[in-house]
């Protein structure tokens, strides 16, 4: 049996090492999820601050161009939601980026449907 190979958008890995280094600069734990089988529908980063608390940030390109939602994601942010777990998208590592953190989650907001 061949091993699970899964598919990287190296676009998108770019803006998750970015992000990765500007939280951890700020002082967040981050832990990196990776989309194996057994995590499918987790957001990409799991992290957390003594202060701010816990966050799940799934990492998207600018504009979503070349980025999608996959179906686990989407069922499973949907669970995550009704359940009281907020989940943030961030495009970047720009301050205005990481304010979104410190906002209500926000991952519903870039479904086709609310554009």
């Amino acid at each position: 049996m061949k091993p699970l190979r899964i598919k990287h958008n190296a676009p998108e890995q770019k803006v998750r090492e970015a992000i990765v280094k500007m939280l951890r600069y700020k002082g967040w734990f981050v832990k990196i999820t990776h989309g194996s089988m057994y995590q499918s529908g987790l957001p990409d980063l799991i992290c957390c601050h003594r202060i701010y608390g816990i966050r799940f940030i799934e990492v998207k390109l600018p504009g979503m161009v070349g980025s999608k939602f996959t179906p686990a994601q989407l069922q499973d942010f949907a669970s995550f939601s009704a359940n009281g777990c907020q989940v943030w998208v961030l495009t970047g590592d720009e301050e205005s980026e990481y304010a979104k953190l410190f906002q209500k989650g926000n991952w519903y907001t870039y479904l086709d449907v609310f554009k």
